[in-house]
């Protein structure tokens, strides 16, 4: 008699385990219909679409404008002038918008050559926070720039003739919520060259950020070009700077050795070497501000 009561009591058991498991199935199911397994990507991998002198990986999210404001200040060596603690300036306003998540277009105009240029950047790939999914981000970067003061290779230079092309494939990595780093494969066309003077240019940039608290990072870049101009002395481009981050508006202070402010012409016309010889440091200050016009919806 015992013995029966032990096996009902154990198929009681087992029917409830089995009803209990068809139920949290069931349950489990239904959540996954209404939450889906939607992927979790990084984000502020770099913070923001200018790393210090160069592009970042980042876009600005659909509905948002940029505005951008930036100088370089330098001196010129056995030269004295009138200006205020240094000896040149050049400044560079510049205006960006989010198409849509992935996708970011802007112009912007450069006080140095009276330059104008305009470019767009569309994200490829984007990390996800489960590495074998996607390790890294990739975006690609289009610019079309106008030097309209240049005299080379002649004052008297067709529109077509001050034309430059730089495509640029930016693969970046946040690989802590502190450190994150990118590369940036680069191609450059430049209508129009001196004689001996390569008419395409192959270069890599490389550029690094670590947060050292929560609204402040340090910053820093470097170009090598393969290539380089033949009619000049030139050397890489490199910066190393700070950013602060104060909510809708980012302030960034660097040292540089280049006073150019659009990709083609600082990735190659870079004429002091970074060192502490007179005239070859140079001083930028960015500001930039974003407007949110569209509300991201979660």
């Amino acid at each position: 008699m015992k013995n029966k009561i032990s096996f009902f009591l154990y198929i009681v058991v087992v029917l409830l385990g089995c009803n209990s498991s068809i139920n949290a199935q069931d349950l489990l199911e239904k959540l996954d219909t209404e939450y889906p397994n939607t992927p979790q990507y990084e984000t502020a991998t770099f913070k923001t679409t200018q790393i210090a002198i160069g592009q970042s990986v980042e876009n600005r999210k659909k509905g948002v404008l940029q505005l951008m404001a930036l100088s370089r200040y330098w001196n010129v060596p056995n030269t004295r002038t009138q200006s205020f603690i240094t000896d040149r300036v050049a400044t560079r306003f510049g205006v960006e918008y989010g198409i849509t998540n992935n996708f970011t277009t802007g112009i912007g105009w450069t006080s140095f050559d009276n330059a104008y240029n305009g470019y767009f950047k569309y994200n490829l790939l984007r990390q996800r926070k489960k590495p074998s999914k996607a390790f890294a981000s990739i975006a690609y970067y289009q610019s079309v720039s106008y030097y309209g003061d240049r005299s080379t290779p002649s004052p008297d230079s067709s529109f077509n003739d001050r034309l430059s092309f730089t495509s640029q494939l930016l693969i970046a990595r946040k690989f802590t919520p502190k450190f994150s780093m990118q590369i940036a494969p680069t191609f450059i066309h430049r209508n129009k060259v001196a004689a001996i003077d390569p008419s395409n240019y192959f270069a890599l940039g490389f550029s690094g950020r670590y947060k050292v608290a929560n609204h402040v990072s340090l910053v820093s870049e470097y170009y090598y070009v393969a290539n380089p101009i033949k009619s000049k002395d030139t050397y890489g481009a490199f910066a190393l700077g700070i950013n602060w981050d104060i909510r809708y508006l980012m302030l960034q202070f660097h040292m540089t050795n280049t006073w150019n402010m659009i990709d083609d012409d600082f990735i190659l016309n870079t004429p002091n070497n970074f060192n502490g010889e007179d005239g070859n440091f140079v001083f930028g200050f960015n500001a930039i501000f974003t407007l949110h016009f569209k509300k991201n919806k979660l």
